[in-house]
């Protein structure tokens, strides 16, 4: 009997031909596929004549299942997990499963491919040697305010997914918060029919997106270039540099920062961010 295998395999993002040959024979030999959405999995299996049983894992139901799977786990069966589209795990459901899987001791192995927003960063033009990929923003806006205030002062490329529904509040919060002038680019339906790539400051974004009902629709990736250095040095005083620098030579830098902010009041964020600089 062979090792029992979740396999963690990425799928599509738009084009079926994204699928590597490596995860159509997994997906081919597998005892269970385990997909957030069996009808909109069943359609990419059929593209590619896969027959197997399935199995539905999302947000409702991943405890129930997670039993289930390292049931099949141990008689010695192996199970795929994948999304609707792109990695499992990034913004979509699996975690609880994953970690459950390791923890009992069986093999969790991954079959990369598509994941959206590394596709958008490569293409951006922005900075990728530091990033934070932020997922999605809440719906209320006071909520996603207040979020984009605690990154506001990051120099890394961040990176947040948004819907069609809500991609034009999104980017109204971002120029608020982050100013008209900070650099972006909005990624829209990638590798689809009508993918498209646009960089820009965030009020010439907004404006454009504004005016064409149609760059409004499909599913986005928006990604905003990190803060000058200069900038961050000038959110944090002098004060709460000294202390957060004496911590920092005792202590791991998150710890420092976390300390620091208890002390002075000042954004744990940034001191951290302030320490990754120097």
């Amino acid at each position: 009997m062979s090792e029992p295998v979740l396999y963690v395999i990425a799928t599509p993002i738009g084009n079926l031909n994204d699928l590597s040959p490596r995860a159509i024979k997994v997906l081919g030999s597998v005892d269970l596929i385990a997909a957030e959405d069996t009808r909109h999995t069943g359609r990419l299996l059929a593209q590619f004549s896969i027959k197997a049983p399935m199995i539905s894992v999302h947000e409702h139901n991943e405890t129930q299942r997670t039993e289930l799977i390292l049931h099949k786990l141990a008689e010695g069966q192996s199970v795929a997990l994948v999304s609707d589209a792109g990695t499992p795990l990034i913004s979509d459901p699996g975690y609880p499963l994953v970690r459950a899987v390791r923890a009992a001791g069986f093999k969790v192995s991954p079959i990369p491919g598509c994941c959206a927003f590394v596709a958008a960063l490569s293409v951006s033009g922005l900075p990728s040697d530091r990033f934070m990929f932020c997922g999605f923003l809440p719906s209320k806006a006071s909520a996603r305010e207040r979020i984009l205030q605690e990154w506001v002062g990051f120099t890394a490329t961040l990176i947040f997914y948004e819907s069609t529904h809500r991609i034009l509040d999104s980017l109204a919060s971002m120029l608020k918060v982050f100013g008209p002038e900070r650099e972006a680019v909005v990624a829209r339906e990638l590798t689809k029919t009508f993918e498209t790539i646009r960089g820009g400051c965030l009020q010439d974004l907004l404006t454009w997106m504004q005016a064409d009902p149609n760059q409004q629709k499909g599913e986005f990736v928006v990604l905003i270039q990190g803060a000058p250095s200069t900038e961050v040095e000038q959110l944090v005083d002098e004060h709460s540099l000294k202390i957060l620098q004496r911590l920092a030579q005792e202590l791991p830098p998150k710890k420092a920062a976390a300390i620091t902010a208890e002390i002075t009041g000042v954004n744990k964020k940034l001191l951290y961010e302030s320490l990754l600089q120097k």
